[in-house]
């Protein structure tokens, strides 16, 4: 089932790739396509998280005040965390030859990283807004923090770790 979902889902993204391979390469396009479909989910969960059950209040946990966009930023962070983890690793980044658990860790270090990086500029945009236009601060720290990513993912949690040749005995007369 899980063969058969990848294949429905990089057939459709690969049918839009034909315009744009003279500017960017096919896991590129794949992790623009996946990557963008789920900061898309990821904002639509944070806006609904703020503004429907969160209803813009501030949220009190163990005696501490979470402001409401930080409490949203954690609601959707717990449903965009696997969904991107199964798209970057079934989908743009199928050929890394790592365990499973070890893209799992790396990546769950990488998302503590990213979430990090959103906390700290989704902090910074609402106060350059003014705390206004919560929702645009979250495109913007998105698309801040998407870069970083990609290349992250690429370069350590999904990385192809090279294999050793054969070796060759010493003694060979």
């Amino acid at each position: 089932m899980l063969s058969a979902a990848r294949h429905i889902i990089v057939g459709f993204i690969d049918f839009f790739y034909p315009p744009f391979k003279r500017f960017i390469g096919k896991q590129t396009f794949r992790y623009l396509a996946c990557g963008g479909s789920n900061a898309v989910f990821d904002t639509l969960l944070f806006y609904t998280s703020f503004h429907f059950i969160l209803h813009q209040h501030d949220v009190q946990a163990l005696g501490f005040t979470i402001k409401a966009y930080n409490a949203a930023l954690i609601m959707a962070l717990c449903v965009s965390f696997p969904a991107g983890f199964i798209l970057s690793k079934y989908i743009v980044f199928p050929e890394s030859n790592l365990h499973g658990r070890i893209q799992f860790f790396r990546y769950f270090i990488l998302v503590v990283t990213c979430f990090i990086l959103n906390y700290i500029f989704l902090n910074l945009f609402v106060m350059l807004f003014h705390n206004k236009l919560h929702t645009l601060a979250k495109i913007l720290t998105t698309a801040v923090v998407a870069i970083f990513s990609y290349f992250s993912q690429r370069k350590f949690t999904f990385k192809i770790k090279p294999t050793d040749p054969d070796p060759v005995p010493e003694n060979i007369p």
